[in-house]
């Protein structure tokens, strides 16, 4: 969903750092009321709060969910196809039908066997990059990494990297609704090109799967599998992007928690902490209340729209003492940089991964990295779901090669 709020809610302060926004919200109004292009929306901030909606089923994905039943089927959705049929748009049944032909997939299992490829991956990506001059980590490294994964793991051949995450990006930011419409239909004109050819000469990769499951009988449209795809190939790159994006930009901060990324008893630790301190995706993508509720006694009407705020949950001092210190040695039980409920994030499992593989190979092989741009300069991307500089120029230094 794109859109603006009020001036005083997201400002240019709010895209630069978003938690001391959520932080005053949180403590003067936590359940408040802010302004979007389609409408006025309650974004809701506590631990609490958030985590009781994210399993609330009163709070629906689909917003015709919450029209009168003879409505229903006349009403268009609020997105345009594809994205309208994405597992994040859906509610049960059609939510679980989607969810179990893929979670297969992403179990722990799964993706524990995925290590020594983003291994290798990091490391050829390692490999490329200049070590004395300026080179922006986003572009060459934080979104590259992820993408390589997830698309090996559907069975997409290697694309336009650049135009797909630009493309990705317009999905995702604040952007005119046309030029959003646009980016779907190119995306989607691909996706729906790659299963013709993956149906013609199947693979064993994901997407594959996904067309035999079709084949067979499990009634997954064309449309429901290219949703699917998009879907997967989105959150499978910009989450990962993000959050070693944030997360390289916090330890060159604090770099206390560095000699952590060599040891693989102590680093996920670390990672759950910058799970909970960055909060990737930091605010779910909107609800829609199917009959009057209430959220920390503040009520909402049927119809109305909620946007459940995992930043602002993850640092209530409420849920984590002294929420805004980052401690690796901190119990991080029950953050919820993931979600909750029916629709935790499918790639949690791959986002630790390569969040671990890529952090502590990029710090092993260049330990004296530095930024190389002030804090100041960087502009920050305008998204009221993921909060990333668009670019970060860092200089490497010398390289340390692998087993030194």
């Amino acid at each position: 969903m794109t859109g603006t709020t009020h001036e005083d809610s997201f400002t240019e302060d709010y895209w630069r750092d978003p938690h001391e926004t959520l932080a005053r919200t949180r403590e003067t109004s936590p359940v408040r009321e802010v302004e979007f292009e389609t409408g006025p929306t309650w974004l809701v901030t506590r631990y609490a709060d958030v985590r009781a909606g994210l399993t609330d089923e009163r709070l629906a994905k689909d917003w015709r969910s919450s029209l009168p039943e003879e409505e229903r089927a006349s009403a268009p959705p609020g997105l345009p196809a594809p994205m309208s049929h994405m597992l994040t748009s859906l509610d049960p049944p059609e939510h679980t039908r989607l969810r179990n032909l893929v979670v297969q997939a992403f179990t722990a299992r799964r993706i524990a066997e995925l290590r020594p490829r983003v291994e290798a991956v990091a490391a050829e990506l390692l490999d490329a990059l200049p070590e004395h001059e300026p080179v922006d980590l986003v572009a060459r490294y934080a979104i590259v990494l992820p993408m390589v994964v997830i698309c090996e793991l559907l069975g997409v051949p290697e694309i336009d990297r650049e135009e797909f995450a630009r493309l990705s990006t317009v999905l995702i930011d604040e952007c005119p609704e046309p030029e959003m419409v646009l980016a779907s239909t190119r995306m989607a004109d691909y996706l729906e090109g790659l299963v013709a050819a993956k149906r013609a000469a199947p693979d064993s990769a994901l997407l594959s799967a996904l067309i035999t499951a079709s084949d067979e009988g499990d009634r997954l449209s064309d449309l429901e599998i290219v949703a699917m795809a998009m879907l997967l190939l989105m959150a499978g790159h910009e989450t990962t992007a993000v959050f070693i994006t944030n997360s390289v930009r916090a330890l060159l901060a604090d770099p206390a928690g560095l000699d952590r990324l060599a040891s693989p008893a102590s680093a996920p630790s670390l990672v759950e902490e910058l799970l909970r301190w960055l909060s990737p995706a930091i605010n779910a993508s909107l609800r829609f209340a199917t009959e009057d509720l209430e959220i920390g006694g503040v009520a909402i009407r049927r119809g109305e729209s909620v946007m459940l705020s995992t930043g602002g949950a993850n640092r209530d001092p409420a849920q984590f003492p002294e929420p805004t210190r980052f401690d690796p040695d901190r119990d991080t039980a029950g953050h919820l940089a993931f979600g909750h409920g029916i629709h935790r994030c499918l790639g949690a499992a791959l986002v630790r991964l390569e969040g671990e593989v890529g952090l502590s190979a990029l710090f092993s092989r260049f330990p004296l990295m530095r930024a190389a741009a002030d804090p100041a300069d960087l502009t920050f991307r305008r998204s009221v779901h993921v909060h990333a500089p668009r670019t970060f120029p860092v200089v490497l230094g010398p390289r340390t090669e692998p087993g030194e």
